[in-house]
């Protein structure tokens, strides 16, 4: 088995035109999102390009761009491992989750019309029917798509900048325990959907609080197999 392990159809196809160590650097950068490639699973340069269909040399690139950005350790006479995230680590930006969300539920609550909760709905419907599909990967999908949704809906620019810049790692987080929070999670956001519609700001915040703390409670309390 190649050390690099990738299950089958978890490699994407690198879309062309682009730049190729940036189109490599996705690839890379979403197949350790999903965990395809499992945190502390080491990286063999030829072995992803072999994957990927590309040479060595964006690879490379791309394996230091991800070790800058914290995806990856690049340990001297070892070569590339993905990074093990610390209890501490996935605290503090679990933290910062809550505080964002809490106020982009609270934006949505006075912004949004019968259109946002509709789209809110359909995408509830949808992920409710893939925790009965047993589709993590689905679910995990839609579960972002959700809280997208909910901060596009609060209509804040800075809000979701900054929001965006910790979606994926707040992914990485989620795909873990997405089985473990399974029916429980799209019950909440069920609950939120009613405040938004009620355009109660102040149950909203509360709810979407308590949905994420719910999260990282999960994150800390699962089962690391």
């Amino acid at each position: 088995m190649l050390s690099t392990g990738l299950p089958p159809g978890a490699v994407p196809k690198l879309e062309r035109p682009g730049p190729l160590r940036e189109r490599v650097y996705e690839a890379l950068l979403e197949l350790i999102t999903t965990r395809s490639l499992q945190p502390g699973q080491h990286l063999v340069e030829s072995e992803l390009a072999g994957h990927l269909g590309v040479s060595r040399q964006p690879v490379r690139e791309a394996l230091q761009r991800l070790n800058t950005e914290g995806w990856v350790d690049l340990r001297p006479a070892q070569g590339a491992f993905v990074h093990e995230p610390t209890e501490e680590e996935a605290d503090q930006l679990l933290t910062v989750r809550t505080l964002l969300e809490a106020e982009a539920a609270r934006l949505a609550a006075a912004n949004t019309g019968l259109a946002g909760i509709k789209e809110l709905d359909e995408l509830c419907t949808r992920g409710e029917q893939a925790v009965v599909d047993g589709d993590v990967d689905q679910v995990v999908t839609l579960n972002a798509a959700f809280h997208a949704k909910v901060m596009e809906l609060a209509g804040n620019v800075v809000l979701a900048e900054l929001a965006g810049q910790v979606d994926r790692r707040v992914r990485w987080y989620y795909t873990p325990v997405a089985r473990q929070r399974g029916r429980q999670s799209w019950l909440e956001h069920r609950e939120l959907i009613a405040a938004i519609a009620e355009r109660d700001e102040r149950r909203a915040t509360d709810i979407m609080r308590a949905h994420t703390e719910h999260t990282r409670q999960t994150y800390h309390q699962r089962d690391r197999g």
